[in-house]
């Protein structure tokens, strides 16, 4: 194997292997974080007001699709203005903390 193509290859491995602790989130930190969540979250069995519909449940939901969803709606892919503004000034490691605590929780 050509040495240029193989310490290529090598600092790629070690960037990610390097880089996926750091992609985690802290449930400790998201439990914190998501205190302004549980106004709608954590009340078992919620509907809106207007437009009326059932606050889904977020406790024990895949972390992955947790953070996925935020970002949709911070970009506006997901129409929903209560969670566009909730979601407008969190970072991405923010998203990752309370994923994982959500993700933890039952």
């Amino acid at each position: 194997m050509n040495t240029m193509r193989f310490t290529g290859l090598a600092a790629l491995l070690l960037c990610v292997s390097l880089g996926g602790p750091a992609m985690a989130g802290d449930p400790e930190a998201g439990k914190v974080k998501a205190s302004t969540c549980m106004g709608c979250h954590g009340i078992p069995g919620l509907t809106n007001v207007y437009p009326t519909y059932h606050v889904p449940k977020l406790g024990g939901q895949n972390a992955e699709y947790l953070v996925d969803a935020m970002k949709a709606y911070r970009d506006g892919r997901r129409p929903h203005l209560t969670m566009q503004a909730n979601m407008s000034n969190l970072s991405e490691q923010d998203m990752r903390d309370i994923a994982a605590w959500f993700a933890g929780e039952e």
